[in-house]
This record gives structure tokens, sequence and C-alpha cells, in this order.
């Protein structure tokens, strides 16, 4: 469970990047899902962008993604979900305590 003060480094930490997932008209389906795992492996954050053609609202993405990738919602404002996933076998980011 992330604390305030990791949140906040995190969104920091995320203002930066592009999304890297787009969900579109197809919603959340198998492939998202192992595109968003790949990439927490390999990076520890994404961001995603859920277009205006997908039908399910962000907040319900937000938490199905989270729930089957095993990460943590670090926001989700309109449109853009940030996730984060620690990696055990190579930390790549380190959060304050």
């Amino acid at each position: 469970m992330l604390n305030k003060a990791q949140k906040q480094y995190l969104k920091g930490l995320a203002n930066t990047l592009k999304p890297l997932v787009n969900i579109g008209k197809n919603g959340l389906n198998e492939n998202v899902i192992m595109s968003v795992d790949e990439i927490l492996t390999a990076h520890e954050i994404v961001k995603i962008t859920v277009l205006n053609t997908c039908d399910t609202p962000s907040t319900e993405l937000a938490l199905d993604i989270a729930a089957a990738t095993g990460s943590e919602i670090v926001s989700q404002l309109g449109r853009k979900i940030v996730l984060y996933r620690r990696n055990p076998e190579k930390t790549s980011i380190v959060l304050p305590k």
C-alpha cells in the first residue's frame, strides 16, 4: 500500500511519461492486460490513456487493470491512469518512506 508521499513522488515521475497503452472501443481485453503487465515488469510504472471511443468509465477500468496485474493505482485523473507495481528482482524506482 502506497502512502501519500509515495503517491506524490510517483505522480511526479509519471508527469513526464508518455502514455504507453491506449484503451479504445474494444475496451479492456487480454491483450491490454498483458501489455500493461509487461510494461510494469520492465518499468514499474505505466501511464494509460482511455480514448473517447471506450464506453467503460476510466475509474472502473483502473480498478479492473490494477486487480488483474496486481498493481496499485497512483492516480486516475480524467482519462489518464497511472499504475505502479514494484519489481522485486530489479527495482529501478526508489520510493520515499
